[in-house]
């Protein structure tokens, strides 16, 4: 049996452990401080997309969680004065194995104050090109890919129009009322499998539904989107940045809204995090970034599979 042994080659590890070293280095040079926080949260995310691995609190009263991004922690430096930070951590999420996910997996997350989104859409292309070199970079509206590639338009098209366009591309066996669940379906899997290959595709302007923790803007055209960005090679979703959202009451009607989403689905209800909330009144207006390490790492390898350029995925855990 060779159970023991890593998933991963020497040569891998290696070349991750340059990519590491280099995204390092080009923070450095841009004067983006390096911070650690903590695994252990009091209080996890409230999507109900993602659901957080729980431990027990070390006296034994209270359950805590494994961060599933280090986002609240970051957000509560940049309030107390931290200015541009960024970190590279382990992050945990139950449930997520496959190809190209491991429920422990790498995030490298960033906060830049006084950037534009724009700035920030050039930061990862500037940390993609660590990985995989120099490469052509493209930006769309989220509109403009579901109008090309799903002839229709996102914002106002009904349900039943997302309904017929995603059964004419896949063979479905379930119904839901909910727009959202339609749109990230189409979103995943059509607009992202047809986006260029070879290049670095940024698709912005969401559904303000879809806003998470960002700011929201009105459009030219009256539509409530939200200002977020998504990044898209080789096949693969690379990263999700923010305008980030500084409002705390506009922050507890959005937790509000997840736990009434997580109680139609029968989820746990996960607790608020005070700290954030608190710390929101302090926060300065910044964008932020999450990148899946690993998959930086499976294009710089050139690898198909995240066990490819982890040590020991899940099973050998």
């Amino acid at each position: 049996m060779s159970d023991w042994r890593p998933t991963a080659e020497f040569s891998a590890l290696r070349r991750r452990a340059q990519l590491l070293s280099s995204v390092r280095a080009l923070f450095a040079t841009r004067g983006v401080l390096e911070v650690e926080t903590p695994l252990l949260a009091s209080a996890p995310v409230t999507d109900p997309n993602i659901e957080a691995i729980t431990t027990v609190a070390p006296d034994g009263d209270a359950l805590m969680y494994l961060q599933t991004s280090p986002e609240f922690a970051m957000k509560r430096l940049l309030a107390a004065g931290s200015g541009p930070i960024y970190q590279i951590c382990k992050a945990f999420r139950r449930g997520e194995r496959g190809r190209r996910h491991n429920p422990e997996f790498t995030m490298l997350e960033w906060y830049r104050p006084g950037l534009s989104m724009a700035e920030l859409m050039d930061e990862v292309a500037a940390i993609v090109g660590l990985a995989v070199g120099p490469l052509s970079v493209k930006h769309h509206t989220y509109q403009h890919v579901f109008e090309l590639h799903c002839g229709l338009n996102p914002h106002s098209a009904s349900l039943d129009e997302l309904k017929a366009c995603a059964h004419s591309h896949m063979d479905i066996h379930f119904d839901t009322d909910d727009r959202d669940t339609w749109l990230q379906l189409l979103m995943s899997s059509v607009i992202e499998p047809a986006l260029d290959r070879e290049s670095l595709s940024f698709v912005c302007d969401f559904p303000s539904e879809q806003a998470a923790l960002a700011k929201t803007f009105v459009n030219p055209g009256g539509v409530e989107l939200a200002a977020r960005f998504e990044a898209f090679y080789a096949g693969m979703e690379l990263a999700n940045g923010y305008n980030e959202l500084t409002d705390a009451a506009e922050l507890v009607r959005r937790i509000r809204q997840d736990h009434s989403r997580r109680t139609d689905n029968d989820q746990v209800l996960p607790p608020i995090d005070r700290h954030l909330l608190k710390a929101m009144a302090s926060l300065p207006a910044c964008v932020g970034v999450a990148v899946g390490f690993d998959r930086l790492s499976m294009l710089a390898c050139k690898a198909e599979r995240i066990d490819e350029v982890i040590a020991f995925p899940l099973e050998r855990a």
